[in-house]
């Protein structure tokens, strides 16, 4: 057995063992929370910042509609919040984010973020902070995201004094009946199965919301230095952040 130099500055590169480092595991991702008085000034500055980075997103958007650029990040300062400073912090962040919309826009504007956007940052960083795997995390969130849609349209409703959903769906009707007449089909859809496809439609959208905030997050929280869950294998290969 041949004995190391007993200089270190003496060891060659060929002395060094050519050892892979292990990957890490989804543990070693979770988010360091730094450990503070939970009065602390520091956690109210930043929920009160990421509360109004919240607000403030929403009405950029509400004035001027960028598509799903802007909606991607409704949830995502409530869920930092979690993750850095907890629920107690979180639940104080959606509060103080639906009272500065409702003294910006209306309380009306105010309930449609905090029902479903608020609750889903709430939701996705209670998932993040325990580690859940996304194939159960955005499943979860896709759910409150119908949930909230229907909500939506329950609040609408009550608002305007007519059903929209059964408004909405027979206009629906109604087109794709004259569309098949025009091109000569004797089809005549039901509104049950046209009420059946705008459901899967909706949960459809919301999944592939969900997909896409969990992608977000995962490219921004990482540079945060407050990571989530990884994401599965195949998306890790696809996108190459790690």
């Amino acid at each position: 057995m041949t004995d190391l130099p007993n200089d270190p500055a003496d060891l060659d590169e060929d002395w060094i063992p050519n050892v892979d480092p292990e990957p890490l595991s989804d543990e070693d991702h979770r988010p360091i929370r730094r450990q503070v008085d939970p009065d602390s000034p520091i956690i109210m500055v930043e929920t009160a910042f990421m509360a109004s980075a919240a607000s403030l997103i929403w009405l950029v958007n509400s004035y001027f509609p960028m598509g799903p650029i802007l909606t991607i990040f409704f949830p995502i300062p409530i869920a930092l919040i979690y993750l850095r400073w907890g629920s107690r912090a979180a639940w104080m962040g959606c509060a103080i984010a639906a009272l500065l919309l409702s003294v910006l826009l209306a309380p009306v504007r105010s309930i449609q973020y905090v029902m479903p956007y608020g609750f889903l940052g709430v939701l996705l960083g209670a998932l993040w902070y325990r580690r859940v795997k996304w194939i159960l995390s955005i499943p979860l969130g896709a759910l409150l995201g119908v949930l909230g849609a229907f909500f939506r349209i329950w609040l609408v409703s009550l608002l305007l004094g007519d059903d929209l959903w059964l408004y909405s769906t027979a206009q629906i009707t109604n087109f794709l009946d004259w569309i098949f007449t025009l091109l000569g089909l004797m089809i005549q859809p039901s509104l049950a199965l046209i009420q059946a496809f705008v459901f899967f439609s909706i949960v459809l959208v919301n999944t592939t919301y969900l997909f896409v905030v969990h992608l977000v997050a995962w490219f921004l929280f990482d540079r945060l230095n407050t990571p989530i869950p990884r994401p599965p294998n195949w998306v890790q290969v696809l996108f190459d952040n790690d």
